[in-house]
């Protein structure tokens, strides 16, 4: 999820971030997410309707992050991954709940709702989804 400093930007994009929300094309049956305003299969011909993903899937890649990004250095090492989701799309999201050296390509996954990140002027707390490896 990337950072901003924009309230009205950080709610408008909530449903996403909080509830895994994008698109589906009823003319050619895809899901994509992000949401977005135009199916890049059927152009402007397609018709987009909110779709909620069950936050399922399988890990697809994953890495290691030993060197963070500013505001995520007390995370680290942590375990980032694209996730094909069963519905679709492929989405990036930290791997949390587990030790990235148990982590295998093809491990099934769920999103679980957690805290982002929070600014240090004491502003906006963000939060979203993470995925967690399942039993």
């Amino acid at each position: 999820m990337p950072h901003t400093k924009s309230l009205a930007n950080y709610w408008r994009k909530m449903p996403q971030w909080y509830r895994l929300e994008g698109v589906a094309c009823e003319s050619c049956g895809e899901t994509f997410f992000p949401i977005r305003s135009i199916c890049p299969n059927c152009r402007r011909g397609g018709e987009l309707k909110p779709f909620t993903f069950s936050g399922k899937g399988k890990i697809y890649s994953y890495t290691t992050i030993y060197a963070p990004p500013e505001g995520f250095e007390l995370e680290k090492p942590y375990a980032l991954g694209i996730i094909d989701l069963e519905e679709g799309p492929k989405i990036t999201g930290q791997i949390v709940d587990c030790k990235d050296k148990e982590l295998k390509i093809g491990d099934e996954v769920e999103t679980v709702f957690r805290k982002i990140r929070d600014s240090k002027d004491g502003g906006i707390i963000q939060y979203g989804y993470k995925f967690r490896p399942l039993d």
